[in-house]
C-alpha cells in the first residue's frame, strides 16, 4: 500500500484498468480536484469477479499502462490487493482501513458501476465503510438515480458542493460529481463492444 500519514484524504479508485485509458485519468483528475484529496490510489486489480477474465492483460501490463497514464504525483499507482490475496471491494475496504487509521478515504467510482453495484459483494458494508463519490460517466448521468444504491441510500446523499468534506464524513454517505466526460471504454478498447 502506498505510504500515507494520519489527517489525509485519500481517494480509493480500483478497478481492472484492462485497459487503462484517457477516460480513467479524468475521473482520476476530477475526483483529486472536486473532492481536495491528498493522494488518489488508483488499485490495478487481480481481476473482477464480475467479468470474464479470458481476454484480461496481465497485472504488470495495466500496472505499467495505468503509470504511463496517471501524470499525476499524488495519484499512487497500486496492486496491492494481489498480495494480500484480496478480491472484493468489501475486502479491499477493510485491509485498507485496517491499516491506515487516522486517514480519511473515500471510494470513487464511475457512475456507469452504480446500476450493477447491488450485484457486488457485500455491496451494503462498501457502503457502510467509507463514503463514495460517483463520477459522472457519459450514458450514466440520469440513470444513476433509479440504481438500487441510489434508491437505498437516497438519504445519505451529499450535495455536490459539499464534495470537498466528502471524506470526513461517517459512512454511508455519497455523492455525484458532474464535470467533463470521456467516451472512452475499456470494453470498446479491447474490441468488445
Amino acid at each position: 500500500m502506498p505510504y500515507v500519514e494520519s489527517g489525509m484524504q485519500v481517494g480509493l479508485f480500483g478497478g481492472s484498468f484492462n485497459p487503462p485509458h484517457a477516460g480513467h485519468a479524468l475521473v482520476a483528475e476530477i475526483a483529486l480536484r472536486r473532492l481536495a484529496l491528498d493522494q488518489l490510489w488508483w488499485i490495478v486489480t487481480p481481476g473482477n469477479p464480475l467479468k470474464a477474465g479470458n481476454q484480461r492483460a496481465s497485472l504488470t501490463t495495466r500496472l505499467r499502462l495505468s503509470e504511463s497514464i496517471a501524470r499525476d504525483p499524488r495519484i499512487k499507482v497500486t496492486a496491492f490487493e494481489a498480495s494480500h490475496n484480496v478480491r472484493y471491494t468489501a475486502d479491499t475496504m477493510a485491509l485498507v482501513k485496517a491499516r491506515n487509521p487516522g486517514v480519511d478515504f473515500v471510494w470513487i467510482m464511475g457512475a456507469d458501476n452504480l446500476r450493477d453495484f447491488h450485484h457486488w459483494q457485500r455491496w451494503r458494508d462498501i457502503v457502510m465503510t467509507f463514503p463514495i463519490a460517483v463520477i459522472d460517466r457519459p450514458g450514466a448521468t440520469l440513470s444513476f438515480l433509479s440504481s438500487v444504491v441510489a434508491k437505498t441510500f437516497d438519504y445519505a446523499r451529499i450535495d455536490e458542493k459539499d464534495a470537498p468534506h466528502l471524506a470526513h464524513r461517517k459512512a454511508p454517505a455519497w455523492t455525484f460529481i458532474h464535470g467533463p466526460r470521456s467516451s472512452l471504454s475499456s470494453t470498446a478498447l479491447r474490441g468488445g463492444g
